[in-house]
């Protein structure tokens, strides 16, 4: 029963661990946009990445204090459905905030959270993404009891950079004090790695999802329209064939793998590379038995992911 219960949660686990291709991972250091999430989560598309900043904010006489230095970091949450981001403040003043977009109310939603000011119940903006800029607003009275909101502004949004302004603003806005001014410039190269680093990175979590006997990930590897060239076997091809070839692990546990490009070559989006892989199985009795092979790997871009579409590969009498 025990036993039973096991292999169950292992399925769902490994089942589950194959559909978060949209995280964070070593290809997408800060996620992607996951394609069935509402179109408007592509608002944020130019702001993912890691930029350094200059703040500024007002001192308690109303004038501009010293600028501070800060990073600001966003990234997709949720498996590519939300989006995530956290500035590191040279004051130690740090915080952060998980937006959503709620189709329901066509709305931005934006819970900010810091580390001056911890609290049980989060604050939080609405808004949306208008023209080329992105404002989100929270009711806020002013010092003099005037009711108002407090106003964000992201605007000058490019892929280099943005720009972020904190003001207070009368209900019909025509009065305005901004309070806080940010002036953003993106990290180059943060937002994802080279193709040939994308296809390094593939290979090691390649590797892993086999070690963990992650076989929906390791399928999901392969192009749909994948062929895999074993040793002594005939081609097999497509999704299921590939999975239950490589569940096929009766008898032993593999408790090794690595595959070590020699050389990769990218031409536009398909690419080759051959190397050498090897690694260690334990069998049932506790012998352990290592082995080593050659490869050479066809990869195809599918949806700015590269995934293999010929995999050959034979073993290396030692």
């Amino acid at each position: 029963m025990i036993r039973s219960m096991f292999f169950l949660f292992f399925l769902v686990f490994s089942y589950g661990w194959g559909q978060y291709e949209y995280e964070p991972s070593e290809a997408y250091p800060f996620g992607r946009p996951n394609p069935n999430a509402p179109k408007e989560i592509l608002d944020f598309d130019n702001l993912i990445g890691l930029c350094d900043c200059i703040s500024e904010t007002r001192n308690k006489d109303q004038t501009w204090a010293k600028p501070n230095k800060m990073t600001w970091e966003f990234k997709y949450i949720m498996n590519g459905m939300g989006v995530q981001d956290q500035t590191l403040k040279e004051d130690g003043k740090h915080s952060g905030s998980i937006r959503q977009f709620i189709p329901d109310s066509s709305k931005w939603y934006v819970h900010y959270y810091s580390s001056t000011l911890p609290t049980t119940i989060l604050s939080a903006w609405e808004g949306n993404k208008k023209e080329d800029k992105i404002i989100l607003y929270r009711e806020q009275k002013a010092p003099n009891g005037m009711d108002g909101f407090y106003k964000i502004n992201f605007y000058d949004i490019t892929k280099n950079g943005f720009k972020w302004l904190g003001e207070w603003v009368n209900t019909d806005e025509t009065i305005s004090f901004p309070t806080w001014k940010i002036d953003c410039k993106k990290r180059k190269n943060t937002q994802k790695l080279s193709d040939e680093e994308q296809i390094k990175a593939a290979t090691k979590a390649f590797s892993a999802s086999y070690l963990k006997q992650d076989f929906e990930a390791i399928a999901k590897s392969y192009t749909a329209d994948a062929k895999i060239f074993p040793n002594n076997t005939p081609i097999i091809s497509g999704y299921e064939a590939i999975k239950k070839r490589w569940s096929n692990t009766a008898g032993y546990t593999p408790i090794a793998h690595e595959i070590i490009p020699e050389e990769i070559v990218i031409l536009g989006d398909t690419a080759h590379d051959y190397g050498i892989y090897k690694g260690k199985n334990k069998k049932e009795d506790g012998t352990e038995i290592s082995y080593k092979g050659k490869y050479v790997v066809v990869w195809r871009k599918i949806n700015n992911q590269w995934k293999m579409y010929l995999d050959i590969w034979n073993r290396i009498k030692e």
